[in-house]
């Protein structure tokens, strides 16, 4: 049985730094573009991190960059549609994805300052380290994901695939 995708999506996405509230008026563009889902949720950033998989995780959460902009480029002008002087289109929903939710924790990936050498490579990476910091920051990251990636899995018209994904047991 084929689901009728929705004429509209209500969006209420809080993602800290800025929140995007409205109705999506969708078009079957975006609808075809919507399957960005798909990328999003198969993501090793967008699961939920098991222990010693953070470079994976960053890399994986970079490469949604040069997808999204390919998905954009796909499908042209047509998924920026302005409609009605509402913000919610898919290409403004992506920009903000992008840099709102995945750009800030990126950042984590950059040196903040070169070693000094008087101090040994390892002390001063010990004195860097940020792992904690950056698992909360992954966390958090995640959660805006996974509902951008319900909101996506609306606009198709499809059950959020995510929600299937296993929540795995930690050691």
């Amino acid at each position: 049985m084929m689901v009728r995708p929705p004429e509209s999506v209500e969006v209420q996405l809080d993602l800290e730094l800025v929140s995007v509230a409205g109705t999506w008026e969708l078009n079957n563009t975006e609808r075809a573009a919507a399957w960005l889902h798909v990328e999003l949720i198969t993501r090793a950033g967008v699961a939920p991190l098991q222990r010693g998989l953070l470079r994976a995780a960053m890399t994986s959460l970079y490469s949604l960059f040069g997808i999204s902009r390919e998905a954009l480029r796909r499908y042209d002008p047509d998924v920026a549609e302005p409609k009605h002087g509402k913000e919610c289109n898919l290409g403004y929903l992506v920009v903000v994805m992008l840099n709102y939710a995945v750009r800030p924790v990126l950042f984590y990936r950059h040196p903040e300052n070169r070693r000094d050498r008087s101090v040994s490579p390892l002390d001063h990476k010990r004195a860097r380290d940020r792992t904690d910091e950056l698992r909360a920051a992954l966390d958090t990251t995640w959660k805006h994901l996974a509902a951008y990636a319900g909101l996506l899995a609306a606009a198709c018209g499809v059950p959020a695939l995510g929600a299937a994904i296993p929540t795995p047991s930690q050691p």
